[in-house]
């Protein structure tokens, strides 16, 4: 079901070795777990596994392991109190299958006679090596102190690692029809989706959906209040009795989305849907969207994944935009217009949008405006061939030619590079858009899903050295 609300649970794992400094480690074990509890992290401690609520001992393993399953920690953190037990951290992490964070706080000054009370770096040096040896994908935070700043944006960004993870290994997708059959690029691998990543598609006919509209269109209350909506956040340019169905379709979309558990949709925008409706989706889609229930057009599969995947990265604070890559600026080079017919979520518009006619269609149902604009994060899940990876890079909105539907002219570093990325594959001309610079976090977050992170721009080890937190 729809994730939006909920938040990520960190189970926590400080962990010690005998020949260090014991009474050390628990005072920093409870440093730490304050720490975490003055940034509201939601935290599954493991205060009563043992007497000093830490991991240094075989016999912890099971109890830690059975709480955080009942618990439903969606990632741990490898806090090492002093140097750590490296082995049975990698032996935790193996069996537990969830995102791990690995950190240590900085060791103080020695003691004037020479004596080391932690030697918690050392000991992180020792777990990456043996997580590795178990085949244990982790984010490595960089030893620092827990008042830095690099603590705590890098205790946030592992939180959006893990609700990506979360995201992408549970995700199930509302297929409203088939694919337009002009759009061969949409085609995707059901069979292979589920086997290989557990994303499961719910495929409905369209006649199912337009008999959920029909129900709409009688349930006086839900459609006056979806009515109140669009005319609270709309500008109404089409004709009167179109109104009710937009409200209509928008209702029922959201009702199949909660009876399949679904927490996305991709929907045959045309033709099927007009000759039954007399509208176009996408102020429908604009609805759900805007309610953190991604719907894109045209059956893509691929694009519900992204847009999802996207909004988990930035903890679902700003609402995705599914956007069409179409035409080059006309005066920059490296300027492109992301445009759709109009399904953009309202809260992403310079103005407010104006319910009307698409670009290119004849039926109503569309929402014009501009974007903000604004530092842009964007990306695209797609795959061909057994292979699969998340295109992504940043971009930034400019000024350009008024446009129809919902759009946006935006720059980036090289167009000519990304547009050969493009064309080349395994992508297609749309892409999901945010007003946020998450691109770290997705490209941390592809070592946990098993899928290629494909930055458009070369900017990888400016993302690795924002992880590292310098």
């Amino acid at each position: 079901m729809n994730r939006t609300m909920d938040t990520i649970r960190l189970g926590f794992v400080p962990t010690r070795r005998s020949i260090f400094s014991a009474p050390d480690a628990l005072r920093y074990r409870g440093l730490t777990l304050d720490r975490l509890h003055e940034l509201d992290v939601d935290v599954v401690d493991i205060d009563d596994i043992n007497e000093e609520g830490l991991l240094f001992d075989d016999s912890h393993i099971e109890p830690i392991l059975e709480k955080f399953r009942v618990a439903k920690v969606d990632g741990i953190l490898l806090a090492h109190c002093n140097f750590g037990t490296e082995f049975l951290c990698a032996r935790l992490a193996r069996e537990l299958g969830k995102p791990v964070l690995l950190w240590g706080p900085r060791d103080e000054r020695p003691e004037p006679d020479g004596t080391r009370l932690r030697d918690t770096q050392c000991g992180l040096f020792a777990t990456g090596k043996v997580l590795r040896r178990f085949q244990v994908p982790f984010t490595y935070m960089t030893n620092c102190r827990l008042g830095d700043p690099a603590f705590e944006r890098g205790v946030n960004d592992f939180l959006a690692v893990c609700d990506v993870v979360r995201t992408f290994r549970g995700m199930r997708i509302l297929q409203m029809s088939t694919r337009p059959f002009d759009f061969w690029t949409t085609m995707c691998n059901e069979g292979e989706l589920l086997e290989r990543f557990n994303i499961q598609l719910a495929p409905i006919p369209m006649t199912e959906v337009v008999a959920e509209v029909r129900a709409a269109q009688r349930d006086e209350g839900a459609l006056s209040a979806m009515l109140a909506h669009i005319r609270e956040t709309m500008v109404i340019e089409i004709p009167e009795d179109k109104v009710p169905v937009v409200a209509a379709l928008a209702i029922a979309m959201r009702r199949l989305v909660e009876r399949y558990g679904c927490d996305a949709g991709a929907i045959q925008c045309w033709n099927a849907l007009q000759q039954e409706l007399g509208i176009m989706p996408c102020a429908a889609n604009a609805i759900l969207n805007e309610a953190g229930i991604p719907i894109v057009c045209e059956t893509d599969i691929h694009g519900a994944i992204t847009a999802l995947l996207v909004e988990a990265a930035d903890l679902r604070r700003h609402r995705g935009f599914f956007a069409d890559w179409t035409v080059r600026h006309p005066d920059n080079e490296n300027g492109e217009l992301l445009q759709h017919c109009g399904p953009w979520p309202c809260s992403v518009a310079c103005e407010m949008p104006r319910l009307t006619y698409p670009l290119a269609f004849d039926h109503p149902g569309a929402l014009t405006a501009e974007a903000r604009h604004g530092k842009l994060t964007l990306a695209r899940f797609d795959g061909d061939n057994g292979e699969y990876s998340l295109l992504l890079g940043n971009a930034r909105g400019i000024d350009g030619p008024a446009g129809m539907g919902t759009y946006l002219w935006i720059e980036v570093e090289n167009l000519k590079r990304l547009e050969a990325k493009i064309v080349e594959g395994p992508y297609i001309h749309h892409c999901v858009g945010i007003h946020a610079d998450v691109v770290p976090v997705l490209y941390e977050a592809c070592k946990y899903i098993g899928v290629k992170p494909d930055l458009f721009d070369p900017i990888e080890e400016q993302v690795r050295a924002y992880l590292r937190g310098e």
